[in-house]
């Protein structure tokens, strides 16, 4: 068992990840397309906002609890769906719900996962979790996730909407990305380096996209997978499949990918219970504007009628203090929780939500606040923080 007691921030699960998680791995993970230039924005923005500190103040009874969707949570954070997370470590989707379970926080669970739904229902006891579906062409198929997310009592589902079309990420082609990864010459020198990782996959089955792999006519293996997801995203996405979606689910929903106030508000009179403010990590449109700095303009055309969360580049409590203090319900963390899945399995997760949490409780309490629920923009020093963009 290893001793986590010297790892005090996410950068530290970082370093860990990187050297325990083979390359092409990691950097699927850490890494945006084209220039990086968001994906470096969504961390950065974050520092350039400055909190008020408060002094003689009772910081007795402080509370994180909040609600998201009207699901009761210990922080106002899940952990987002991350694609291929089970390559992070091995049964890394099974492990990650786990943490998520026992920390008291939503778990999603993306459609390109290694574990399946009937996985994480049955390691977490039917414990209630979130899907994340992607738009595609096979409807049919689609309607069989819905039903199967359903079945594996999932408690609302996450539509993605902004990957209708991939964007490039240069590293994944220069190390060749796949599942599992091709026997290279370059491939096999990397993976003698992480054996902490080859054991952990030598000892579990699931190595494959476990959602679709013996799901779909005429996939059976990776070779034919990799064809069919290529041909799978649907561009021709719109409103009207989100509502055959909501009509097929009947459950909550929650939309992610909105970075557009026009978007908001179409998303609101969607009928959707959530948006999430993300630019997928950086991984999508380079040059689009950070997630936090779009937050302010999103939450204010949404006003009332859906719930605003966000995602991108949260490594620490003071970012998701910052994020509701500018009208996030709630947050999504995606690589901070792979950092910690990458580097020390269940536990190393369990250990990131602790660091987040923990920086989230005492920043709180620095501002002058014992309960999230009360948190505002005056928690913010006026002028570093982003304002509303203008629209024309």
């Amino acid at each position: 068992m290893s001793d986590l007691s010297k790892i005090t921030c996410i950068e530290d699960l970082r370093v860990v990840a990187k050297r325990r998680v083979p390359r092409m791995f990691y950097d699927y993970a850490d890494s945006g397309s084209y220039t990086q230039g968001t994906y470096r924005a969504n961390e950065d923005e974050f520092q350039s906002i400055k909190l008020r500190q408060r002094v003689a103040v009772n910081m007795e009874g402080r509370s994180t609890r909040t609600t998201m969707i009207g699901e009761e949570v210990a922080m106002p954070v899940a952990i987002a769906p991350t694609g291929l997370t089970g390559m992070q470590h091995a049964d890394g989707e099974i492990l990650g719900a786990k943490a998520a379970k026992a920390f008291g926080v939503p778990f999603t669970l993306s459609t390109m996962s290694i574990c399946s739904l009937e996985d994480i229902a049955e390691h977490t006891d039917r414990h209630p979790f979130w899907f994340q579906l992607y738009v595609m062409r096979d409807k049919a198929f689609m309607e069989r996730l819905i039903n199967r997310a359903k079945a594996a009592n999932c408690s609302a589902l996450v539509v993605t909407l902004d990957l209708q079309i991939l964007g490039q990420r240069h590293k994944d082609i220069k190390n060749g990305l796949s599942t599992p990864p091709k026997p290279t010459l370059a491939n096999l020198i990397n993976l003698a380096t992480k054996p902490h990782w080859c054991l952990g996959m030598l000892g579990t089955k699931r190595r494959s996209f476990g959602n679709i792999v013996g799901h779909v006519d005429g996939v059976g293996d990776v070779s034919s997978l990799s064809s069919w997801t290529a041909d799978q995203f649907d561009p021709s996405l719109n409103w009207s499949d989100v509502e055959w979606i909501k009509k097929l689910w009947g459950g909550k929903i929650i939309l992610k990918g909105v970075m557009d106030a026009e978007d908001a508000r179409l998303a609101a009179q969607s009928g959707a219970d959530a948006l999430v403010v993300s630019n997928h990590g950086g991984r999508q449109l380079d040059g689009a504007p950070s997630s936090i700095a779009a937050l302010p303009s999103i939450a204010e055309a949404a006003g009332k009628d859906i719930e605003v969360w966000m995602d991108g580049g949260i490594r620490s409590g003071q970012d998701v203090l910052k994020a509701r203090a500018l009208g996030a319900q709630g947050t999504m963390i995606g690589r901070s929780f792979l950092y910690g899945l990458g580097a020390y399995g269940q536990a190393g997760v369990s250990k990131a939500l602790q660091i987040i949490h923990k920086e989230l409780d005492t920043t709180m309490a620095f501002c002058g606040h014992t309960n999230i629920n009360q948190v505002g923009k005056e928690i913010l020093l006026p002028g570093t923080y982003p304002k509303p963009f203008e629209q024309s």
